[in-house]
């Protein structure tokens, strides 16, 4: 029987492992083909694992897109490995490196930002640096967009190539919703005059998580004190959420007795009529759903007055890909303007760009000038600046209590 890590379990064993050198290295065979034309040489015929998470249509359907394409062009197969949650890739890599195996791994892509990134790099579980290597890579400008190199405040140090950028956004159906709640307090407000008409995933689902560390800005005493790593004084500042929570949980769909699984199920709550509600990381989510007649035409986007948390998602390689040339190949293509224009297409996928106009030929601006945004992907004015992500050691903290809190 296979056995379960939990994200937590997955930190905890990396957290054993502190012999490992602080990063991951390339290995002697792979030094030798540092060099573009030498790295495609060798990816030709190579079988790309993408671990990546599958709980979205319109993303596995992009990535099936974006295989095609690298295989047609580079000689290069990617298969999908779909994830229901991205630990269970980190397991696999931290199960491997303790059993010895150096070469050969079953990961040779993955998707990943947060704790995870920051378990894998601190134990020396990644490849590279390889990002520089990337010819796309130079129409990324980190002074234009700083977290395509700073992922929940750790520094990628080359060990990630960023896919797309991602901010958390609210939407709500303005046929039965004209004016939205755009604070926390005024969310609660609305939800004991409006019972079992909102829900949040359960943590630790990355967007349940992440709408507690929303709420954890919003009533925590120091904001600041978020972007520090979670020390002694986490229990206290978390303190104040879970007062807004025991508060707000009786007001919740089901009364807070169960909880959505994850975005998808949320968003179906908003589809099926039973909730008005719901929130996505992707500012187009919405609109790509309405497209696709997922959602009523009706739905409508908000920001909290206090702002949004806003990060950079990435691909990264293992230590022991088998197929790391391949991987870096596809990590390429992924950040090329026709790529990442058909992925912030709000009728496909709706995923920000992580590229700068400014880096940018004429020809390769107008794929984004000429993007269709949708009714409901909102405004850069409407998104404003981003909250950044807390600290990826707030993670673990928040689930762990949140599940001894709160699971049955």
């Amino acid at each position: 029987m296979t056995q379960h890590w939990s994200r937590r379990s997955v930190i905890a064993a990396g957290a054993a492992m502190a012999a490992l050198p602080a990063l991951g290295r390339f290995r002697p065979a792979q030094a030798r083909q540092l060099n573009w034309e030498g790295i495609r040489s060798v990816a030709k015929g190579q079988a790309v694992h993408f671990n990546a998470w599958g709980g979205d249509q319109r993303i596995n359907d992009y990535i099936a897109w974006a295989g095609n394409e690298v295989k047609e062009r580079a000689g290069v197969e990617v298969r999908h490995v779909k994830l229901a949650d991205t630990s269970e890739a980190v397991s696999r890599i931290v199960a491997e490196k303790a059993a010895g195996q150096e070469t050969g791994g079953s990961v040779d892509l993955i998707w990943i930002n947060g704790e995870n990134f920051a378990a894998l790099k601190s134990q020396g579980l990644l490849f590279g640096p390889f990002t520089h290597l990337l010819p796309n890579f130079q129409k990324v400008d980190p002074q234009d967009k700083p977290t395509v190199v700073l992922d929940f405040t750790i520094p990628t140090d080359g060990y990630e190539s960023p896919w797309g950028m991602a901010q958390l956004v609210f939407f709500h159906d303005s046929a039965r919703m004209p004016e939205p709640p755009r604070t926390m307090a005024a969310l609660k407000t609305w939800a004991e005059a409006n019972p079992g008409r909102f829900a949040y995933p359960a943590p630790p689902d990355f967007l349940g998580t992440t709408f507690l560390k929303q709420a954890l800005y919003e009533t925590t005493a120091d904001p600041m004190q978020l972007l520090k790593p979670a020390g002694d004084g986490a229990a206290m500042a978390m303190e104040p959420l879970w007062s807004y929570l025991d508060g707000l949980h009786p007001s919740l769909w089901r009364k807070g007795a169960a909880f959505p699984k994850s975005s998808t199920e949320m968003r179906q709550l908003v589809a099926d009529g039973e909730a008005d509600i719901y929130f996505a990381f992707n500012p187009g989510d919405a609109s790509s759903a309405i497209a696709q007649k997922l959602l009523p035409e009706t739905m409508r986007p908000f920001v909290p007055n206090a702002g949004s948390i806003g990060n950079t998602h990435f691909v990264a390689i293992p230590f022991n890909s088998s197929a790391s040339e391949g991987a870096m190949v596809f990590a390429d293509f992924l950040l090329s303007p026709g790529a990442q224009a058909r992925k912030e297409n709000a009728e496909l996928w709706g995923d920000p760009t992580v590229l700068s106009m400014a880096r940018l030929g004429a020809d390769e601006r107008k794929l984004f000038d000429d993007l269709p945004r949708g009714i409901a992907t909102p405004t850069p004015d409407q998104l404003g600046r981003p909250l950044p992500e807390p600290h990826a050691s707030w993670v673990p903290a928040l689930e762990q209590a949140w599940l001894k809190r709160y699971s049955a």
